[in-house]
């Protein structure tokens, strides 16, 4: 295990620059990195060990997923089941669209 200081570079994720970038050591806490300074925009931040935070995207469907794990009964055996009939009464059948006539021209 490499001993670090302040001041070294190492490599880390930046939130501003959205990539992965050189990075000034800001500050140590046992012996580890803490918080960390990109070189190129500038920006403090914690040390993220080089791991992109999860989009906002996956977090949502992430959240989604457990909805549908906790609206499914809990004592039934068969899951699926108890989720496909679920889900099939919550969401409504769609209304037929409406046929749109169009005008003929008029000859003249």
């Amino acid at each position: 295990m490499p001993d670090f200081r302040l001041g070294d570079i190492i490599d880390d994720h930046c939130i501003k620059c959205r990539r992965i970038t050189n990075h000034a050591i800001v500050s140590l806490v046992s012996g580890e990195p803490a918080k960390v300074r990109c070189r190129t925009c500038y920006h403090d931040h914690d040390y993220r060990h080089e791991q992109a935070p999860p989009s906002k995207k996956d977090l949502k469907k992430a959240e989604l997923f457990k909805e549908v794990l906790a609206a499914a009964a809990p004592g039934s055996t068969d899951t699926e089941g108890a989720a496909e009939s679920a889900g099939a009464a919550a969401v409504p059948e769609p209304a037929p669209k409406p046929t749109k006539k169009v005008a003929g021209r008029k000859k003249a």
